[in-house]
């Protein structure tokens, strides 16, 4: 038998007696800390859609570690909620009904993530009704979804109510921010935010080196490139059961080859007059086949041996792995520059207006000698130069990353500290 002594089993019982007491602060300490439900994850067929998320969970726990956040997605399938509970055990998804509905009872605040528009509005109702709790907006496009013209910009008049109604409203794009205070927008807190794909840092490193293996490429030595039509052809995609857009796909038709010839060209260009390596990736499921009709089938013959297609989709965890062993990243997207930037890898965005206004994040971030847009012919003569001159000189594009980065930076410390203080009233 162990015997102890006196001075032993007093130091013990102190210490016991210490973690009793302690108990009930424990228990009020977690009682106190606040919950955001978190309206996010839009779709699962965009690689940007999906970045939203664990962008914004980064953010979270980065600036208000002790906040706890559930998940209402619109979808998580296709290995998503695998990649974001690998990134965040703690996380909580709201699936059933009965989830939601709990969560909008138990929840202190709801958070709109970033997207295209106020996706989310149905449910921002739902919460502003049942609850009377605070809300907030962080980093969307307004109105968003505008169609062939940016004047055709309608705006549901209930978006105006509730940006007025928010704890704050922040928007990814000062065109949009600017489009807010015209019709009226009066939200006490509004202004700037990057999309929260800026702060995303999922990795699927394994799957990225077995890739680049396989058709190698090395690190540094290989440039991304992502083509696009005026409209993302959803209708293509069987599991999203949608008829043809005529009228879509005929303007899509009619502008293709004018929006993809210039990349085409950049490609020849960087190939041609540099060492590097070109890989045609997808930042969404129907980018697969455009990227094989428009930028890799009708490259010249002494080009295509240096160019890889890349014939399957991927997930924004195997994207940023390869971005980040990437010398760089030009086409006709978003979300990948965007993811890009937050590696500190360089990156052009080319747009148009079926866009929206969210490419003009890039001026508003201190990019725009990196942003083009197709309708505006000295811009789409200086793709190609622009290009070649940032693959040609690294330390030069790094150093504009860099800044970028550090304006960036800035405005995530700013908005989640309003974030912070609006979860304390």
């Amino acid at each position: 038998m162990t015997h102890i002594n006196r001075k032993d089993f007093l130091k013990q019982t102190l210490a016991f007696a210490g973690f009793l007491a302690a108990i009930p602060a424990l228990a009020s300490d977690r009682k106190s800390n606040k919950t955001i439900l978190l309206r996010s994850s839009w779709q699962v067929e965009n690689i940007g859609d999906i970045a939203h998320t664990p962008g914004v969970l980064a953010l979270i726990e980065k600036y208000l570690p002790h906040v706890n956040v559930r998940l209402w997605p619109d979808s998580v399938k296709s290995g998503v909620e695998e990649m974001l509970m690998d990134r965040f055990p703690k996380l909580k998804i709201l699936k059933s009904e009965e989830d939601k509905q709990k969560a909008i009872l138990e929840c202190d605040f709801f958070l709109h993530g970033s997207g295209p528009s106020l996706v989310g509005r149905n449910e921002m109702i739902l919460w502003k009704k049942k609850t009377g709790k605070p809300y907030g907006i962080y980093g969307i496009t307004f109105p968003g979804n505008y169609g062939f013209q940016a004047q055709d910009r309608n705006y549901n008049p209930l978006d105006l109510e509730l940006i007025n109604t928010a704890s704050f409203a922040y928007f990814r794009d000062s065109v949009s921010l600017e489009f807010a205070k015209q019709i009226g927008a009066k939200c006490p807190v509004m202004g700037f935010c990057p999309d929260g794909a800026f702060a995303v840092d999922v990795r699927n490193d394994k799957a990225a080196d077995l890739f680049l293996k396989e058709h190698a490429l090395e690190t540094g030595k290989f440039v991304c490139v992502i083509p696009q039509l005026r409209f993302s052809p959803w209708w293509e995609i069987p599991s999203k059961q949608l008829p043809v857009n005529e009228k879509k796909h005929a303007w899509n038709e009619k502008m293709k080859e004018h929006d993809n010839r210039p990349i085409r060209n950049a490609i020849i260009e960087v190939v041609r007059q540099t060492a590097l390596k070109v890989l045609i990736v997808p930042e969404n499921e129907t980018q697969i086949r455009i990227g094989k009709e428009m930028l890799y089938d009708p490259l010249p013959e002494d080009v295509k041996p240096r160019v890889i297609w890349r014939d399957s989709y991927w997930l924004t965890d195997e994207a940023v792995s390869t971005y980040v062993r990437s010398a760089g990243l030009f086409g006709l997207e978003m979300h990948s520059p965007i993811m890009c930037i937050a590696l500190g890898v360089p990156a052009i965005v080319c747009r148009f207006t079926e866009q929206t206004s969210k490419g003009y994040m890039w001026q508003d971030i201190g990019l725009k000698e990196w942003l083009f847009d197709m309708d505006t012919k000295t811009d789409v003569d200086r793709i190609v130069p622009t290009v070649l001159d940032m693959v040609k000189n690294p330390a030069a594009s790094k150093e504009k990353v860099k800044k970028a980065q550090k304006l960036v930076a800035q405005y995530q410390r700013d908005t989640m500290k309003i974030l912070g203080e609006s979860l304390k009233g």
